[in-house]
């Protein structure tokens, strides 16, 4: 029997559920071609139906504990290779080698939204991504304009990719129990962006912007760096809040306020 201490430092709940463990592996459809890339693997519970599914397999681990773990329960098993690494600085990319990777992990939560936006950098490289998350997390990803969940996180996710709610994990699936529900979200990368902007990180300044006070109107949450008339003129009621403006909105006020800014830069 394996035994590790989960530590509080690295977010660790490990897996343990098999009825969910089996619904997962149902969930993600996997093919003896695919390339698969697992984050955070702890103790292998999903890492040992990979394996057994003969799939091609890269792991990225940083608890080292945990790396010296998996080689030893795993050492018969070729198609794997173990990455002791903080996977919020792990270079995807390299993985790639111009594969499309599938990606699938039950992500710590404190890092998991700057993980998945550090991923969805280097969009390109994936074919889809599968998440444990918490669902409060996975409830904000998956909202569209008019939620009270819609914010930030929404945006700009539906910025890179589609993304589907698959099914609740409840608290004791895990080891130790998290003291709330978590979900599993599939990710798909866009081929193009659904939108055109020619500044993502523009996009992201206005989208927090509106959201830093997210009670206000557009016109009181944006007044610092676009007026009302110019968001007027876009075809936008300035008297709406953040929450009713839809990516393709938000990419309008981007593109205004990135002319702005450049005939400023210009004078």
């Amino acid at each position: 029997m394996t035994f590790h201490t989960a530590r509080k430092r690295f977010g660790q709940n490990f897996l343990h559920d098999h009825g969910i463990i089996y619904h997962l592996f149902a969930s993600i459809q996997a093919s003896t071609t695919d390339h698969w890339v697992e984050i955070g693997p702890g103790l292998g519970a999903l890492t040992e139906p990979l394996l057994k599914a003969k799939l091609n397999l890269d792991v990225v681990e940083l608890d080292r504990d945990l790396v010296a773990l998996l080689e030893r329960k795993f050492i018969d098993y070729p198609n794997l290779r173990i990455h002791s690494a903080d996977a919020l600085r792990f270079d995807f990319t390299a993985l790639a080698a111009g594969e499309k990777l599938r990606v699938i992990g039950n992500l710590p939560y404190n890092i998991s939204t700057p993980l998945m936006f550090h991923l969805l950098a280097n969009a390109h490289c994936f074919q889809d991504m599968h998440f444990m998350l918490q669902k409060e997390v996975v409830d904000r990803i998956c909202a569209g304009p008019g939620s009270k969940k819609y914010g930030r996180l929404s945006v700009m996710m539906s910025y890179y990719c589609s993304t589907e709610w698959l099914f609740d994990v409840p608290p004791e699936s895990f080891d130790p129990a998290p003291k709330v529900m978590s979900a599993i979200v599939r990710l798909v990368p866009h081929s193009q962006p659904p939108v055109q902007v020619n500044d993502v990180k523009l996009l992201n300044r206005v989208v927090t912007e509106a959201f830093s006070q997210r009670r206000k109107t557009l016109r009181n949450a944006l007044k610092k760096i676009i007026d009302e008339e110019t968001i007027n003129a876009l075809g936008i009621d300035a008297s709406l809040r953040p929450e009713n403006i839809s990516l393709s909105e938000f990419a309008k006020l981007t593109l205004s306020l990135e002319k702005m800014l450049d005939s400023t830069a210009a004078i």
